[in-house]
């Protein structure tokens, strides 16, 4: 059994790094939380886990959300912000809405969320907050104006939040992962390389997490970037160039 025994909201839990984060958080006897836009998806039952709805794009909604979901679980010591999506493009191919969308989703209602949790987290004896970034926040790149833009925005975000609650008994921490081997290449026109060390995989940023929830409340873990050895870009065929 682990030394901290927690209880653990893993956003976008349905597939990627937060499916896999909720996997290595159950392996090891952690109580954990999954979101979904589509509950329906967590069909196989585990007496540590239950699945919930929340859907990122509708921020009004979480406040609502989180009040129920404190209600529910008062114990709930640490949340895993896992979801979000990708879309590239060079910045006059995407549509107004497009660019609210992303923002939206992959920051706006994360910060709604910790909003939302943050007070009754302080009242834990020992709580985490973990974002999942991106090596998109820590450099701009060519046809990711969008993207970078929200992840640098979380990253930012995250640091400035892990200063406020320096003093409470929340630990704020980032992971920044390079290309890792998931459902988030399935719609876009390119993805990792297939061949050894070319991508990292979700569990190696699971680990990360659970990691980060083992430390002791005396220790703060700011960041944690994590990259393949050899990355490697491929283009998906008649895709174009991104």
């Amino acid at each position: 059994m682990p030394a901290l025994e927690r209880t653990v909201l893993v956003c976008g839990a349905s597939s990627g790094i937060g499916r896999a984060a909720a996997r290595e958080l159950l392996r090891q006897g952690q109580r954990v939380i999954g979101v979904s836009r589509e509950p329906q998806c967590f069909r196989q039952a585990h007496p540590l886990f239950s699945g919930i709805g929340a859907d990122f794009s509708r921020p009004h909604e979480i406040p609502a959300f989180a009040a129920r979901l404190q209600q529910n679980f008062p114990e709930l010591n640490a949340v895993v912000f896992a979801a979000g999506y990708g879309q590239f493009g060079g910045l006059e191919q995407f549509s107004y809405r497009q660019i609210e969308e992303l923002i939206t989703v992959n920051f706006t209602a994360q910060a709604f969320l910790t909003r939302a949790l943050l007070p009754q987290l302080k009242k834990q004896p020992h709580a985490n907050l973990i974002y999942i970034g991106s090596e998109a926040a820590l450099k701009g790149s060519r046809q990711g104006t969008i993207y970078c833009a929200s992840k640098f925005a979380l990253r930012g975000f995250a640091q400035a939040l892990r200063d406020e609650c320096g003093k409470s008994t929340v630990r704020v921490s980032i992971i920044n992962p390079g290309m890792v081997d998931t459902e988030f290449f399935a719609n876009l026109s390119f993805r990792p390389g297939g061949g050894p060390g070319q991508a990292l995989a979700a569990e190696d940023v699971a680990q990360a997490v659970a990691y980060i929830l083992q430390a002791g409340p005396h220790c703060v873990i700011d960041e944690i970037n994590l990259n393949p050895a050899n990355k490697v870009v491929e283009f998906k065929k008649d895709s174009g160039h991104v």
